[in-house]
């Protein structure tokens, strides 16, 4: 699998209180500011957990350390692989994200990984135009590595998530 953005290009934690995280991670790496998206619905129609439609929801809070995106993830309700983590390793690093500049090289990432061995245990679309995948390949020693493309709409509100931390 080769991706043409640097990568990766987030790393995200899964946690049950975000206000804690964003404190300790304040401290620890010095990140300035904290934008927080409330309540996203990751709904049936669009997003599938296992192989089944999902239905599910989680708060989200994202920051910047230099061009590194970090992404604090609290499940709310509904079974998903935030909330399967929680309970199964409780809160910690749970991703890295690696990017592609269209849909179709996220497809082919996507294919390149499964024929590597990984499995898919999550995606969907996202409001804003995420397409995303989990893929989970135990032999990598990170719980889960998300493939995304992230549409032009939501790049710009990530350049000004961005811009808040200078």
């Amino acid at each position: 699998m080769t991706l043409p953005v640097e990568s990766p290009t987030q790393i995200a934690w899964v946690t049950p209180d975000l206000d804690a995280t964003e404190t300790a991670l304040t401290g620890l790496l010095g990140v300035r500011k904290w934008v927080r998206i409330p309540d996203v619905h990751f709904a049936p129609d669009s997003c599938s957990y296992r192989g089944k439609p999902a239905d599910f929801v989680a708060s989200i809070s994202l920051s910047y350390l230099g061009d590194m995106q970090l992404e604090l993830i609290q499940p709310v309700r509904g079974e998903n692989i935030y909330s399967d983590f929680l309970r199964e390793s409780g809160p910690g690093l749970h991703h890295i994200c690696m990017e592609t500049e269209s849909p179709e090289q996220l497809e082919a990432a996507l294919a390149g990984a499964v024929e590597s061995g990984a499995t898919v245990v999550q995606q969907g679309v996202m409001p804003g135009g995420i397409r995303f995948a989990y893929v989970s390949a135990p032999q990598a020693a990170v719980p889960f590595v998300e493939i995304a493309y992230i549409a032009p709409e939501m790049r710009a509100f990530y350049d000004y998530i961005k811009r808040e931390q200078r």
